[in-house]
């Protein structure tokens, strides 16, 4: 066989492996976000980890591969691997931002991200990230106004800036130059309320609007929206944390 004929042989070969590798890949992401978008995130999880390692530079694997890096590390990471997966899905998120800045499911994965690893994190790493938080899920918004996930997230940063103590809330005028308007209880049920007009099946954000008006004082509307949490049947890890949550807001009711 001459040279020539030894190099189209193996170009050949090397086509056939490459078209098999991403036939393989578009089968395997196919079945991974589907259990994505079924809340399935521990069957999920490894298939995005797989696809990351073939495509490392593929936008939809980042983007996806963040978000059930921030799921898996919540609901089945040991605690000591918690924060480790949240930074991986914080890096992931970014990539995929600076890869697709348009992408409304990569500013949204960034700010669950960021979301997570301040659930952990001290109160001056809370309020250096609040602003940004804040502005990723309004970006998410902005680029997709269908994107719940987003206003839950909203939702809850403006609860958590709501109920910062005299001392936190100097600290923000003081280091960091004030927060974005808003930071209000009313804002929280607005974002809670839009989340829910979207996705009305979905117990967490009618637990988190309960969680709001619990936190206001007002009861009856807690206790309202709580029970009313109660009359989804759990289908996912999501819907069975949540009726936990809302089981144990009307013991404290």
């Amino acid at each position: 066989m001459t040279t020539k004929k030894l190099l189209v042989t193996v170009f050949a070969i090397a086509t056939v492996f490459s078209v098999t590798a991403q036939s393989n890949n578009d089968e395997l992401y196919k079945k991974a976000l589907k259990l994505k978008m079924e809340y399935k995130y521990k069957e999920a999880f490894p298939m995005f980890q797989t696809l990351l390692k073939s495509d490392s530079a593929n936008v939809n694997y980042l983007q996806y591969g963040s978000y059930c890096y921030a799921k898996y590390g919540y609901y089945y990471a040991p605690e000591a691997e918690k924060m480790k997966h949240y930074k991986a899905a914080e890096y992931l998120a970014k990539k995929a931002i600076k890869s697709l800045e348009t992408s409304a499911d990569a500013h949204y994965a960034y700010a669950m991200a960021l979301g997570r690893i301040n659930e952990n994190a001290s109160s001056k790493q809370k309020i250096a990230n609040a602003k940004l938080i804040k502005a990723e899920a309004d970006r998410a918004i902005a680029l997709n106004p269908k994107q719940a996930g987003a206003y839950h997230i909203l939702g809850r940063w403006h609860r958590t800036i709501a109920g910062f103590s005299a001392v936190e809330k100097m600290m923000i005028n003081s280091f960091f130059g004030g927060v974005p308007p808003g930071g209000s209880y009313e804002d929280a049920i607005k974002a809670f309320m839009s989340a829910i007009a979207i996705e009305p099946r979905y117990m967490n954000h009618q637990f988190e609007l309960a969680q709001t008006y619990y936190d206001m004082g007002k009861k009856v509307e807690a206790k309202l929206w709580a029970q009313k949490a109660l009359e989804i049947v759990p289908t996912n890890d999501d819907d069975i944390k949540a009726k936990k949550d809302c089981e144990e807001l009307i013991k404290k009711l």
